[in-house]
This record gives C-alpha cells, sequence and structure tokens, in this order.
C-alpha cells in the first residue's frame, strides 16, 4: 500500500482509479468552460473541495463527488458503479442447482 499524500492508505491501483476519476471531473469541467468557483457553486461545496476531487484525493467524500458530478450534469454516470458484476453472476450460476425433469408416468 502507497500512502499519499493525505496520509489515508490505499491500495496504489485504487488510488490511481481515484486520480483518474479526478481528472476526468476536471476534463469535463473545463470542455463546459467552467471554472472550479463555478462548480462548486453549483454543488454547493468549497473551492478546495472541488481541488481535491479533482485530484482524486480519498479523503474527499462520495456525497461531494456526487454534488461535483451532479453540479458537471454526470449525476447518472454513478448508476453504472457495480452496474455489470460478472463474477457475482458467474458465482450465483455456479449456486443454481440443476433441474432434473421429472420422468415421463406411462
Amino acid at each position: 500500500m502507497a500512502k499519499n499524500t493525505m496520509g489515508t492508505n490505499l491500495p496504489r491501483k485504487l488510488g490511481q482509479k481515484l486520480q483518474i476519476t479526478g481528472e476526468q471531473i476536471r476534463l469535463a469541467r473545463l470542455r463546459r468552460n467552467l471554472s472550479i468557483s463555478q462548480i462548486a457553486e453549483r454543488a454547493t461545496v468549497s473551492d478546495l473541495s472541488v481541488i481535491r476531487a479533482e485530484k482524486g484525493l480519498p479523503t474527499v467524500s462520495i456525497g461531494i463527488y456526487l454534488r461535483i458530478l451532479y453540479a458537471l450534469q454526470l449525476d447518472d454516470d454513478i448508476l453504472l458503479l457495480a452496474k455489470e458484476d460478472p463474477i457475482g453472476k458467474a458465482l450465483q450460476d455456479l449456486s443454481l442447482k440443476q433441474r432434473t425433469r421429472a420422468s415421463k408416468k406411462e
């Protein structure tokens, strides 16, 4: 586990995914030609919260991320989290009992 600048330990892969998420939020803001202050105002959070979210810091609550996504009109993206669950579906399929057909009575 790597220690990030905020002192929170996260597996490296998770830290990288948060950084990518923050970068995607930043790019969405820039594509809309909005300032950090404008997003902060629309999301009713501080400028610092937006800056931290755009850096992908793990100390930012999911609620803040949701508010920022809402301000960017990207809040439906949260519904994509864990939508596909191939491992869970495979496990479920394995545990389903095989149905046997009743013998035909003559």
